[in-house]
Formats: C-alpha cells, structure tokens, sequence
C-alpha cells in the first residue's frame, strides 16, 4: 500500500467521479483506474461500488477512507512540524474564500501578509460558503473566510469580527431620505419591499432571508444573482432593495451606486470567521495569516 494510492481514493470519494478525480489529480484516468484495482486486489475488498453514472464508496471503502483521512493528515502534521521546528521561512497556504467577500477584504489583507511574509506562497481557492466548508472539512483548504453559524460539526474557527449589515435603496426610494435624517429602518418595515438577493448556497442569501423572517415575513424576490455588484447595481437602477454587509457597502463604487441606510437597533450584523478542520495542525504560516486578518480587520471596523 503506497501512500499516493490512499490519496488517489480520497479524491475519488469526493469528487464521486473517476474523470474529474483524475483531473485534480493531474493524472490519467486509466493510470489512476489501474491503482485502484492493484490497492483492492491487495486489500482483497472492493473500495467503489461503480456503475455507468455514479461511484459509490462500499462499506470497506467508508471504512477505508475515515482511516486513510487519519494516516494522511498523520503525514501532514509531521510535514508541517518539520518545517516548523526547522525554522524555515518558506512555506505555502491554501485559502478558501467566498467571492463577495473575500474580494472586499482580501486586498487589505493579503499585500500586507506579503510584507511580513515575502516567501510563503498564498494559494486562493474561491466558492460558496457552503461548499467552501466541506472543502475545508475534507482538508483541501488549510483556512477558509467563512461566517457564523458554521453547518459541519467538524469545523473549528478563529473569529475575525463583527460586520455589521446595511439596507441598500435606490436613490429615488422614499427610504433614502433617512440617509441625511438619521432615522434608522427597522426590517419590519421593509415587508412588502421587493427585494435582490444571491442565489442558494451562498451563506449570506440565507441569512437575509433569516433577518427576514425573524421580522415576520418572507421576501418578495424579483431577481437573484451569484454577483453582490450586480446586485447593488439593480438596486441601484431601482429594480429593489437588498441587505449588504458592512465591509462591502463601505468599497467605493463608480457608478450604478444605491444609497446605503443603517438598520435599527438590534442591528444585525455577521460573525466573520476563519475555520480550519478541527484537529487539524496549524503551521505557522497559518497561524501567522490568522493573526494577520484579525488585526487588518480590526483596524478596518475602527476606520
């Protein structure tokens, strides 16, 4: 049993697919077949149920997979350690990040984790929250930029920060005079209000829609889209209105911009997060591009 080969059945129970576990692999899908079937010959038990559409783990291959998860981040942690207590500088971290956010924080935090850290390589991997957790459970994110509540237990996190949401109007919205009054909005208000949001599986869709039914009613929803500028755009264009967090209201805009109102108290707001895989060990190189957002976010919320 080689090492190469518990990796090459992990990726096949998670991508659920030959082709496309071949292709992140980055080898041929005949090549990674005939691994397959010499590790069961010698195992002696059948790790994938196959058929002509999908890829089922067997019971042995449950088994198998919890246990070759176990050897491989065995081999991680010892990597990683090595590293560490070798002192070296170098070193490489793979980030999750959801889209909307991470393309309004990361250029504050990533040019100055360069400064400090000049040698050790920043890999982004972008995508819904939701797949983003399961990326990070199965270890192919080191960290990823998420928010509170997390859905997989297995998860642990380090929190970043309170962002605070905004109410986004069109400018000729009679709401948009509260801009210059001071008055605050409360969500009970906005019922009846047509409203622009993301598309499923990204989290901050369902915490809109959450704030919403707390406040007692469900949105009208009149356009959906895997884009917050185009999004803040419509709004802006008079087709609705929509919630946005903080930090993403705040990034300055050129044209197409919708006046952005403070919610009454209790204001909502989202616990930003970055979570790793419980147990999982954290280099230092992790560590040290933790402790970098936190405070490049912290300075962020006092400005």
């Amino acid at each position: 049993m080689e090492l190469r080969q518990l990796l090459y059945v992990l990726q096949i129970a998670n991508e659920r697919n030959f082709s496309r576990a071949a292709e992140k692999l980055h080898i041929a899908q005949p090549s990674l077949s005939q691994q397959l079937s010499k590790l069961e010959k010698e195992l002696g038990v059948m790790l994938f149920q196959r058929n002509t559409s999908t890829v089922e783990l067997t019971h042995a291959g449950r088994k198998f997979v919890d246990q070759a998860q176990i050897i491989i981040d065995a081999v991680e942690l010892l990597r990683q350690e090595m590293n560490d207590i070798s002192e070296l500088r170098t070193g490489r971290v793979v980030v999750g990040s959801m889209p909307i956010t991470g393309a309004h924080l990361l250029p504050y935090v990533l040019p100055v984790f360069k400064r400090k850290y000049p040698e050790i390589d920043i890999t982004l991997l972008e995508d819904s929250s939701m797949n983003l957790e399961k990326l990070t459970a199965s270890g192919q994110t080191d960290l990823s930029l998420l928010s509170l509540p997390l859905e997989i237990p297995a998860l642990a996190y380090e929190i970043l920060g309170e962002e605070r949401i905004d109410l986004a109007v069109p400018p000729e919205h009679p709401l948009a005079a509260r801009l210059s009054t001071g008055r605050r909005t409360s969500m009970e208000e906005l019922k009846g209000e047509s409203f622009i949001v993301l598309k499923e599986g990204q989290g901050f869709r369902k915490m809109t829609m959450d704030l919403c039914r707390e406040a007692g009613f469900d949105p009208s929803i009149v356009f959906e889209s895997n884009n917050m500028e185009t999004i803040q755009s419509l709004v802006a264009a008079g087709m609705g209105v929509t919630l946005v967090p903080r930090f993403i209201s705040r990034a300055p805009r050129s044209e197409f911009v919708p006046v952005y109102l403070p919610l009454a108290e209790p204001v909502p707001s989202r616990t930003l997060v970055v979570a790793y895989r419980r147990g999982r060990y954290l280099s230092k190189a992790a560590e040290a591009f933790i402790h970098t957002f936190q405070t490049t976010v912290a300075e962020l919320a006092q400005e």
